[in-house]
């Protein structure tokens, strides 16, 4: 139970089981034209946008800051995208390609922006990101012209909506960038210096680690990945919407991140944590509108689970619990000596 990953775990077979008891079909794939479908599947596919952006959050928690651009970043990348495909031949992978370079550079852009703000000028960072937040979502904006931007694509449309041996192709992205992620964090010294940086930025500094720029790469490595979600979402629905593309996902993502098991307090992080927090959070939403709760509460019901989890997961708050444990316990023994 001492394990970061125990509660989350729980929590997320507490809610498939759920599904399951509402459900009887609920854990029921199929096989249509050589492709898996069912809820699982489901979840999967439609969690790919929030786990992208939840590494991405991560790494920047893990050196106590905070990213509240990721949601403008995903409209701006999607925005972009459809644009230049409007603008060309939709089939032609020249233009798919020309489309998806520009929008991740812009991304990459945004992720300078943040990490200059922050590392070079010292801007607190949820000031900093909460610039681009704003800002951000207007570029998008006006890159539509304040209008839903629809395409006719194939290629692009496989990117969120096509499928790979079965399962969605967006699923396959979400498990290279998680792979990389584990391997650069884990097998090198990149994790060790993010985690050093996040525990104590003078003492690293200090110690030869180049702070501020590892504090500059986290930024620019979330904007990157959070321009890639922004494409999966666009390209399965194809259309930009400059207004509500990527709306909240920055809450979405830091609550994933948290459930978790990381703290916002930075230091030491753990990105399995990250991706059970983030189908936590998709499973909930699916569960909430499957089971006909009505959507204008489903804010509310996802608050209530999330502050569970993070109640049971807070020390201080085990602490009372096993003081007044400890204490009926003594009273127990008393009673007995007497």
């Amino acid at each position: 139970m001492k394990n970061k990953l125990f509660w989350p775990l729980v929590t997320l077979a507490v809610l498939l089981l759920a599904n399951l008891i509402h459900n009887h079909d609920f854990f029921t794939i199929t096989v249509q034209d050589g492709h898996l479908f069912g809820s699982l599947i489901d979840i999967l596919n439609r969690a790919a946008p929030l786990v992208l952006i939840s590494i991405g959050m991560t790494f920047v928690i893990a050196t106590k800051g905070i990213d509240l651009s990721v949601g403008s970043v995903v409209s701006i990348t999607g925005a972009m995208t459809c644009l230049i495909i409007s603008q060309g031949d939709g089939s032609s992978m020249s233009v798919l390609f020309s489309a998806l370079g520009i929008s991740l550079v812009l991304a990459l852009v945004a992720g300078a922006w943040n990490g200059l703000l922050v590392s070079v000028l010292g801007i607190q960072p949820i000031v900093a990101t909460l610039i681009l937040m704003v800002a951000g979502r207007g570029v998008a904006q006006l890159i539509t012209d304040g209008q839903i931007l629809t395409i006719s694509s194939k290629p692009y449309s496989f990117i969120g909506a096509g499928y790979l041996f079965g399962l969605p192709f967006s699923i396959y992205i979400i498990a290279f960038f998680f792979v990389i992620a584990a391997v650069l964090t884990r097998k090198t010294a990149v994790g060790l210096f993010i985690e050093s940086v996040g525990t104590n930025p003078t003492a690293s500094r200090l110690a030869g680690i180049r702070s501020g720029l590892i504090i500059f790469i986290v930024y620019l490595l979330c904007s990157f990945l959070s321009g890639i979600a922004g494409l999966i979402l666009s390209s399965n629905v194809s259309s930009a919407d400059g207004n509500n593309a990527g709306l909240w996902y920055e809450l979405d993502a830091i609550l994933a991140v948290v459930i978790g098991g990381n703290s916002l307090n930075g230091g030491r992080f753990y990105l399995s944590g990250t991706i059970i927090g983030a189908l936590i959070i998709q499973t909930l939403t699916t569960s909430i509108y499957s089971m006909g709760v009505p959507p204008e509460v489903t804010l509310v019901v996802k608050s209530v689970v999330v502050l569970i989890v993070c109640l049971i997961q807070s020390e201080a708050f085990g602490a009372v619990f096993a003081a007044r444990r400890r204490k009926r316990n003594e009273t127990a023994k008393q009673g007995v000596s007497a």
